[in-house]
């Protein structure tokens, strides 16, 4: 490893050592207190690793591709329980007590890479193909610490997974702009006539408007298709998962009590909101289960 490669990562791990905490005190549902402590600890690791992954993807000064290679060579440690960073090493009893399989890791870290090369999206299904890699891999890590993979699953999950990125995606466009990366299919931009300027006004206009809004659709519908994997769960993932779905419908809700301004409204969930989508989705799955 080269001096200045050394001196990046340590740079990059002097300000980020405290990554395993943070996780602790962000918002994580999935992680919520009525998970047995062993299945928390197994989603805190594998978040910890998330947030660490997505840190230097999008904060890190320096060489980013080498500080994801490096990424890549910490996984291959600890999958063989010789970690050196306090995140993989914390990570390794995930790996052995699950089984686990370093491909959704690697492909979170490819995620990454992604973003360093592509910064426009053309069609919604090049967009889905990116989600793939950057989210659809946690629902499955997800699934595995509940011990309930399957095929069947693990579509229902992809769609869940990849609405949320999405709607993560709208929150952002004003700051994913200035960064230089658009999320929005150019396809669509283009049909509606909206502008990659119009993206870094102040307020958005009406052609960004009934983008974002077009958008909040389809996320809202995969929501609503993906929702069905509850059900096949028992009681307290069945909660957590309800808890990711009722989350992303909230935010649909805040995008649109904000007629869609992105760029001049802070667009967040209420609890109202919140609330009212967890009770549906209770209702919703005791009557499928009946």
């Amino acid at each position: 490893m080269s001096i200045k490669l050394t001196q990046t990562i340590s740079s990059f791990l002097n300000g980020n050592d405290n990554v395993a905490a943070r996780a602790r005190h962000e918002n994580f549902p999935v992680a919520t207190r009525l998970l047995p402590r062993d299945e928390r600890a197994n989603l805190m690791a594998i978040y910890a690793f998330a947030r660490m992954t997505d840190d230097i993807g999008d904060e890190a000064t320096g060489d980013r591709l080498a500080l994801l290679d490096w990424l890549d060579d910490e996984l291959d440690l600890a999958f063989r329980g010789e970690a050196i960073h306090p995140v993989f090493q914390r990570l390794t009893p995930t790996i052995t007590s699950l089984g686990l399989a370093p491909e959704p890791f690697r492909a979170l870290i490819e995620a990454n890479r992604v973003d360093q090369r592509v910064t426009r999206y053309q069609t919604f299904d090049d967009l889905v193909g990116y989600c793939m890699l950057s989210a659809a891999p946690v629902g499955h890590l997800v699934l595995s610490v509940f011990h309930a993979s399957t095929p069947e699953r693990v579509a229902l999950s992809d769609q869940i997974c990849i609405a949320l990125q999405i709607v993560e995606h709208l929150q952002d466009v004003g700051e994913d702009a200035r960064a230089g990366r658009i999320y929005l299919p150019l396809a669509d931009l283009d049909r509606i006539g909206c502008s990659e300027d119009d993206l870094l006004a102040a307020r958005a206009n009406a052609p960004l408007r009934e983008v974002v809004a077009f958008e909040s659709e389809r996320a809202r519908t995969l929501l609503n298709e993906g929702a069905p994997l509850a059900t096949t769960l028992p009681w307290r993932p069945r909660f957590a998962v309800e808890g990711f779905v009722a989350g992303g419908l909230a935010v649909v809700d805040a995008l649109k009590a904000a007629q869609f301004d992105v760029l001049g409204t802070h667009c967040r969930p209420t609890k109202r909101s919140l609330a009212s989508h967890l009770t549906s989705a209770f209702l919703a799955s005791h009557r499928r289960s009946v």
